[in-house]
């Protein structure tokens, strides 16, 4: 096993406007570009950057494995060979509710989430332990 150590440096700033700006710098290969990205606290400015970073690393590793995304292997009986997927589902969506509660039952109607989200697929090694989030 290789190890592999890197560094990301996080800065937030409050600006004139009582938000906070997130300056995200990796020092990784990829993506190698400053990411920033305004909140109302500063921890929210960095939840921001931070999926921003995440995103653009799902997207690297879907786009390194380049399947095709029709193929279907299978043995040399003809048997179709099941893979296992990581499957990352990301909606956002800016809400206007009268309360937190509406804003949910808002974001949960219907199958709006689904058709609209950015989906990744990473096929994976079927002992790799990845446990979705709950």
């Amino acid at each position: 096993m290789s190890l592999i150590t890197e560094t990301i440096t996080i800065n937030v700033e409050a600006d004139e406007n009582k938000q906070y700006i997130c300056i995200l710098s990796p020092s990784v290969d990829q993506p190698t570009n400053e990411i920033r990205c305004c909140g109302q606290t500063k921890e929210h400015a960095i939840a921001i950057a931070l999926e921003e970073l995440a995103s653009k690393y799902r997207q690297i590793a879907e786009e390194g494995q380049n399947q095709d995304w029709l193929a279907v292997e299978r043995s040399e009986s003809g048997e179709v060979i099941q893979k296992h997927y990581h499957v990352i589902l990301h909606y956002e969506w800016i809400g206007i509710a009268e309360s937190k509660f509406e804003a949910m039952q808002d974001t949960l109607l219907g199958n709006t989430v689904v058709e609209n989200a950015k989906v990744t697929l990473i096929e994976i090694d079927a002992n790799l332990p990845v446990s979705p989030l709950t």
